[in-house]
This record gives C-alpha cells, sequence and structure tokens, in this order.
C-alpha cells in the first residue's frame, strides 16, 4: 500500500502533527475534536492516472465537495451531509474533523460473469472522521477517485442506532450541462439539471424526478454516469431539480413504492455503524468511454456472497407459449440454436394479478413433462412470479428447486424504500440457497449486487425493448442504464413492429450487456423454420453472454455505438444507429497482432420502406489488427460482425 506525497490543505494548518503508518494506509492523528473545531481544511483523492480528482472541503463547519477531470469541472463546490429524524443535520455546521485516513489499493479479482475475465480495482482513498458539534454524532465520509471515476458515501461510527430522514448529497454542475432524465419506463430524454419534468402519482414519489443511473454531458467538457453502488438497508436513490439553484440536483431518497401503492417510509431506521451507498460518477473523456468504465459501480459493491457459484450459468433464453407443445417446442429451438434456456412467462399458473399462488401450472401445461425435456436436452427452465405470489419465498423457492427449475423471472417488483431494498436482497439470499438464478422486472435499479449475489444475473429497470422504441433511444441506454448494471432488454428479433432493422437487433446482443439475454421475444419456433429466410441467426447461435473482454470502438452520443468482445479468442462486434443513415470507420486495432481473422458481417442492405424490412445482407473477408471496416448502417440500422481467427 501506497500513501499519496501530501494530505491536502489540511497541513497547512499545522494539524497533521504526528502522523503514524498503519498497516491500514497513513492515519493521522488529529489530537481530538477541539484541536481542529476551527480549522478550514480539504482533502483531494487522485486516481491512480491522475485524471480524476474528488476533494471534501471543510469551511466554516460546513462540508462541501467537487470533482475534476484532467483540467475540467465536473462538479462545483456541493453540499454534503444527513439528516437524522430528530431534526440534527449532519454536514451543515459545526462540524469538526476527528482522524484523517489515506491509502491506495490496486488488486484484481475475478467474476462469476462480465464483461470482462478479471476486474482491476485500483483506488486512492481519503477519509475525515467528523463530529457534530451540536449533537455529539461522529459519523465518517470516505471518497474515492479511480481512473474510470469517483465516489463518496458516509458512515455513522457510533455503535447503536440511527433514523436516517434525509441525504443532502447535491451535484452543481457547471454552466451548459444537460442531462437525460427518465423516470420508470420511459425514454431518456435532455434537460437542464434545474429543468427535470414534475412527474409522480397519489401513490408515488412527487416532484422534478429521474431515475439511476442518469446520464450527464458536460459542455465540451468530460461525459458522466451518476450511480449508486452497494445500497443495503436503504431507500433507493433518485435525483431531483433543485428549485432556483442552477446546474444543480439533490439526491432524492424514495418513500414510496417505484410503480403501485405500498407502504411509505418517510425515515430508514439502521443500526450502527452503518455505511449508506456510494454516489458514483463514472467518467470518461469519451462518450464510449462510459461504457467501459461502467466496472466501478462493481468495485465498490461487496464482494461475492456465495461459497458456491459453479452452478450459475449465464445464458440465451427463449420465452415459449403457455402450453406443454410448445415447451417441448421451445426446447428443441433451444437446443438447434445455442440457447441455454426457456422461460414460461406470465400466466403458466393463471391470471397473474388475481392469483396468489404459483404453485400449480395451468391445465395446459404439463411441467414435469416439460422440465424433464429440458432437463434431458441441457436447456434450464425459468418461471415467472408476480410479486404479489411471494408470500413464503423460502418454501417456493424450496419447490421449485425439486422440480428442477434453473431460475425465476419476478415481475412488478415495487422497488424504491428501505422495506423493499431489503426484500430484493433476500429474494436474491433465498434463491441462492436453493441454486435458483433470479431476474427481476419492471422498475427496479441496479446498483452492483450482481457481484455480491451473482445468482441476480438481470433486472429490468428500462423502458423495455418490446414496448419497440425508437432507435435513438437505444443507443442512448448503453451511456445511461446499461453502466448501472445487467439489463434485460428482450430483443425483438424480425418483429414487424420494430422501428428498428433486424441487424440493429442482432447488434444488441454484442453492444449491450446482458449476462441473461432472451433474443426472440414475441416469436416462435415456426417463424424460424426457413433459415434461409433469416440468415441473422448465425449470429445469434454463436454469441455468448458472458465475455473475457470488452471495449468500446466507436461512439458518439445519440448517434451511434459500437462495442466489440471477446469470448476466447473470438470476437463479437455489434454497431447501432439512430433514424440517420452513415458509414463508421471502426479500426480493429483490438484484434491481436499478427493474426489474419475471418470476419463474416451481418450488414443492412438496401433500406427498405420501414426499416423492419430492411434486408440483411452476410458478406466475410479476412482482416488483421490494422484494418478498418466501414460500417454502413441504415437508418435505424446496426451491423454485427463475428471475427474468429483464421487457422
Amino acid at each position: 500500500m501506497e500513501a499519496p506525497a501530501s494530505p491536502g490543505n489540511l497541513s497547512r494548518r499545522g494539524i497533521l502533527k504526528g502522523a503514524a503508518v498503519t498497516a491500514g494506509g497513513a492515519v493521522l492523528g488529529l489530537g481530538g475534536a477541539s484541536a481542529a473545531r476551527a480549522a478550514d481544511a480539504s482533502i483531494t483523492a487522485t486516481s491512480p492516472d491522475g485524471a480524476n480528482r474528488i476533494t471534501m472541503s471543510l469551511v466554516g463547519g460546513v462540508l462541501q465537495w467537487s470533482v475534476k477531470r484532467g483540467g475540467a469541472t465536473v462538479l462545483n463546490s456541493s453540499a454534503l451531509g444527513l439528516v437524522l429524524s430528530n431534526g440534527t443535520a449532519l454536514g451543515t455546521g459545526n462540524v469538526s474533523v476527528t482522524n484523517y485516513q489515506h491509502w491506495t489499493k490496486d488488486s484484481t479479482w475475478t467474476p462469476v460473469f462480465g464483461r470482462n475475465a478479471t476486474v482491476r480495482d485500483h483506488y486512492q482513498e481519503m477519509r475525515w472522521n467528523l463530529r457534530d458539534g451540536t449533537s455529539g454524532v461522529n459519523f465518517s465520509v470516505q471518497l474515492r477517485a479511480y481512473d474510470t471515476g469517483v465516489a463518496l458515501r458516509y458512515v455513522l461510527l457510533d455503535t447503536g442506532s440511527a433514523t436516517i430522514a434525509d441525504e443532502l448529497t447535491t451535484f452543481v454542475f457547471p454552466d451548459s450541462t444537460s442531462v437525460y432524465a427518465a423516470r420508470d419506463e420511459a425514454a431518456y430524454s435532455p434537460t437542464a439539471p434545474d429543468a427535470i419534468p414534475l412527474t409522480g402519482t397519489s401513490s408515488t414519489d412527487n416532484g422534478n424526478l429521474s431515475d439511476l443511473p442518469l446520464l450527464v454531458t458536460l459542455g465540451s467538457g468530460p461525459y458522466a454516469t451518476l450511480c449508486e453502488a452497494s445500497r443495503v438497508n436503504y431507500p433507493r436513490s433518485m435525483v431531483s431539480s433543485v428549485t432556483g439553484a442552477a446546474n444543480t440536483l439533490k439526491t432524492y431518497l424514495m418513500k414510496k413504492p417505484a410503480r403501485s401503492s405500498g407502504t411509505t417510509q418517510n425515515t430508514s431506521t439502521v443500526t450502527t455503524p452503518f455505511a449508506t451507498p456510494w454516489r458514483v460518477l463514472v467518467l470518461g473523456d469519451e462518450a464510449g468511454e462510459l461504457i467501459d468504465n461502467a466496472e466501478l459501480v462493481l468495485n465498490l459493491a461487496p464482494p461475492c456472497a456465495l461459497p458456491d457459484t459453479s452452478w450459475i450459468r449465464p445464458g440465451k433464453v427463449f420465452r415459449c407459449e403457455l402450453t406443454t407443445a410448445a415447451g417441448i417446442e421451445g426446447v428443441d429451438f433451444a437446443v438447434a440454436r445455442n440457447l441455454q434456456y426457456i422461460e414460461y412467462d406470465a400466466g403458466w399458473y393463471g391470471p397473474e394479478f388475481s392469483t396468489p399462488d404459483a404453485t400449480t401450472p395451468i391445465a395446459a401445461i404439463d411441467l414435469p413433462t416439460v422440465i424433464d425435456h429440458a432437463t434431458t436436452s441441457g436447456v434450464g427452465v425459468f418461471l415467472y412470479v408476480n410479486r404479489i405470489a411471494l408470500t413464503d419465498p423460502d418454501t417456493l423457492f424450496a419447490l421449485y428447486k425439486s422440480w428442477g427449475v434453473a431460475g425465476i423471472k419476478l415481475g412488478f417488483i415495487n422497488d424504491g424504500t428501505q422495506a423493499m431494498t431489503n426484500q430484493i436482497i433476500s429474494w436474491a439470499k433465498a434463491a441462492a440457497k436453493y441454486e435458483l438464478l433470479i431476474d427481476m422486472h419492471d422498475d427496479v435499479r441496479s446498483w452492483g449486487y450482481e457481484r455480491t449475489y451473482p445468482n441476480w444475473i438481470s433486472l429490468e429497470g428500462v423502458r423495455g425493448n418490446e414496448q419497440f422504441p425508437t432507435a435513438t433511444n437505444n443507443i442512448l441506454l448503453p451511456f445511461a442504464r446499461n453502466v448501472g448494471g445487467p439489463m434485460d432488454y428482450t430483443i425483438c428479433y424480425g418483429q414487424s413492429r420494430d422501428q428498428t432493422t433486424n441487424n440493429h437487433q442482432l447488434a444488441m446482443a454484442a453492444v449491450y450487456y446482458q449476462p441473461l439475454n432472451f433474443l426472440y421475444w414475441y416469436s416462435k419456433p415456426s417463424a424460424y423454420a426457413t433459415t434461409a429466410n433469416w440468415p441473422g441467426l448465425a449470429f445469434f447461435d454463436a454469441v455468448p453472454t458472458t465475455w473475457d473482454e470488452s471495449t468500446t470502438v466507436a461512439a458518439s452520443l445519440g448517434e451511434y455505438v459500437a462495442v466489440a468482445r471477446r469470448s476466447g479468442a473470438t470476437w463479437f462486434l455489434g454497431a447501432m444507429n439512430n433514424e440517420t443513415a452513415r458509414t463508421v470507420p471502426v479500426a480493429l486495432s483490438f484484434l491481436d497482432s499478427g493474426t489474419s481473422y475471418t470476419a463474416t458481417i451481418y450488414a443492412d442492405g438496401t433500406a427498405a420502406s420501414s426499416p423492419h424490412g430492411t434486408p440483411t445482407v452476410v458478406s466475410t473477408r479476412t482482416v488483421t489488427s490494422a484494418t478498418t471496416l466501414n460500417v454502413a448502417m441504415t437508418s435505424a440500422g446496426g451491423q454485427a460482425v463475428i471475427l474468429t481467427p483464421v487457422s
């Protein structure tokens, strides 16, 4: 471990005399609160590459923070603090520093599945232990700076309990900042930070609110995606515009379920010591770097809690119609098309909003026969369960395990309150107990817990592709929602209602990070009986859902995005376009030098009157790391490429 060269402005006040180095880093004694109460000071954590700097300042007993990337301002001085239920506002006045720590950590870890085979966890951390002079409450603020972004969280240090009423963390962006706001399953819409639209219903939180992750463009400066990580026993965070405060967002702790009626929680009682979730800014000079830097959220989450993960298998899924014959046909289609799972969705045990019992299939489904056929064929079975049937998850999950079920898809999950955060984690834990994968749907947001409980393999929390959104919506998602974590986006290949080409849908399998990937939503196997009519099937057959290496090779926010991902020696390249036809040069410098590759290219043909009618044209050519592909895409089009080493 290596401590930074300077503790920042604290040293000029003479507070840090008598520094002592410990095994945990550099711990600099301040001699108690009385010695420091009048001192203005600041500390800065700097990323290992020197680009990102997160600074915390104490001025007149008030805490603030700011962020820079290179020479550009990401955040101007912004407020910090927590409000307790008794009215104590930590960080807003009469605060003194009682202790200071700093260190650098550099390690790697191996995810069960992911964007890359290994993840580097390399950062500098700065911590102040603080005391609120009015209430006597002791708390800490922790800063971390990574090459990929910065993060901050609070820790309540006293032993006992505390009730949190609000979080005062604000984000004061520079002039000319735009944020891409979205709530629930609305499309992302650019707006000024102080002009997020008013949304909400009588049963949900109301205000000028946006969900996280939130994409931020800082004028001509860097790009950012605002996320949260490691949320436990705490409400989900949104962000709100602040009336009369230009360019400012404030952390908003949800008090009601995200979508529908449920118990309101105005406060959150926690056992202390207690750490809040990390407030995370994933950063990049170019928009594409946000996609590559998304593992920052995982680095801030707790390590895997499962002693055995050998049973966890990412994969591709086919949703079956609700009959026995459709299940058998789905299994055979999965075998033929190299899919790992089939799924029975809503309705397999009856009307989902009026049937609280998810243990008895409808008469049309002989579930044991389907599961037996799937098991002997090497295919897993997922079952959908609406939340109203989850009153006894332990018993239900044990039953599904006894049936031979591989995973469950939970529907209409009411994420938002502290209680719902804990409920979601308990479902993931219970599913792991019975070796079941879990895919949570509807208005759920990620916080990196697929690292901690990797059986929680995916979640929705996005305007689903089954709603046939625009191409412009689709190409914003890699920079926004997908930075926060896995995204179940239900690829709708070959659908006449698509507002995109088939190749745009193909490319999603490489562009998006989807460890559980539904590829043929709304389809049935008979639709692809004449395979010659569907040349893109071969790409879906080959593409995996977990990766050894990933890199964004071309991106222009709102216009196009191209991502290359490697599995073994083979690379898969996906490129997606907005509604303006264009050709994008893509350098293949990510390939191994000195090796020739066969590029199998699935490209848009001559544009049809509607994008979904545009044909797929397949070609092959030999390429090397010196090759630049000119990726031609029609309006709302795309291109998918398989790059295989020449033997």
